[in-house]
């Protein structure tokens, strides 16, 4: 049975885990519990062995706006040892789709805003609707993009980066995708079938074991000096050799049989 949560909905299909936002009357803005029902659900998923790939998606017109305002207040009141806590909260869901084992895809049928682009920023693919804009606008309110700046250097480079978080400019969805931010633009009539055709591809074509080596992988990898970095990925190689998909995949190929994971 699938769990049942307030601010989103959760459910599995042909091993796909679909989590979505579902507070479109809020633009599906962010919460504490927004926030602790998503890192929920992707534990569910990640523990789960029906569940080889998991879209992130969101009804109503915004994929996601943000911070609640409502909740923006209420932090005012906060001193700086609650708003650790709450930064933190947030830090460990964007920590979780970037280093979890399985493939986060984010399906995006409306604006990304601040900590919504944020969760299109750390997950592994994410494809959006032409009428979509992106873009990290904390600096019009006097606040920083701090935690989501951390995974978007890393995703399209300094240069890229200032120009997105020191300005906190608006990006249609075809610019958001010339810079790196998302995979590629889909027409609003068939990005949930291009989308879910997408990780039907990755469940049957791609070992499981791989993907989450790898992800751990380049996660890990890019922090490390040359040397360390070498004897890292010979170390996953190595460790990669000795999983059962490997010796399956391997055996397989070698005996030219066709292979559906």
């Amino acid at each position: 049975m699938n769990p049942v949560f307030n601010t989103i909905t959760y459910e599995v299909s042909e091993r796909i885990a679909s989590i979505t936002l579902n507070r479109p009357e809020k633009r599906n803005a962010l919460n504490f519990v927004v926030v602790k029902e998503l890192k929920e659900a992707l534990v569910v998923a990640e523990s789960s062995p029906d569940v080889k790939v998991i879209i992130l998606k969101a009804n109503g017109k915004a994929f996601c706006s943000g911070a609640d305002l409502e909740y923006v207040v209420r932090l005012q009141e906060y001193g700086y040892d609650e708003n650790l806590i709450d930064s933190t909260h947030l830090m460990e869901l964007y920590q979780k789709i970037y280093r979890m084992g399985k493939v986060v895809i984010a399906q995006i049928q409306g604006h990304a805003l601040a900590g919504g682009c944020g969760l299109v920023t750390v997950c592994d693919f994410s494809f959006s609707v032409p009428e979509a804009k992106f873009g990290y606008t904390e600096v019009h309110i006097g606040f920083i993009p701090a935690i989501v700046m951390v995974f978007l250097i890393r995703k399209i480079g300094e240069a890229r980066a200032k120009e997105m978080l020191l300005t906190g400019d608006l990006v249609s969805a075809h610019k958001a995708h010339s810079i790196g931010i998302i995979n590629d633009v889909l027409p609003i009539e068939t990005i949930e079938n291009d989308v879910r055709n997408f990780a039907l591809k990755l469940c049957k074509e791609n070992s499981g074991a791989s993907m989450e080596l790898t992800k751990k992988m380049m996660a890990d990898v890019q922090d490390l000096p040359i040397d360390d970095a070498l004897l890292f990925a010979a170390k996953m190689n190595a460790r990669s050799r000795a999983t059962e998909d490997c010796r399956r995949g391997m055996s397989n190929f070698l005996q030219k049989l066709p292979l559906e994971w």
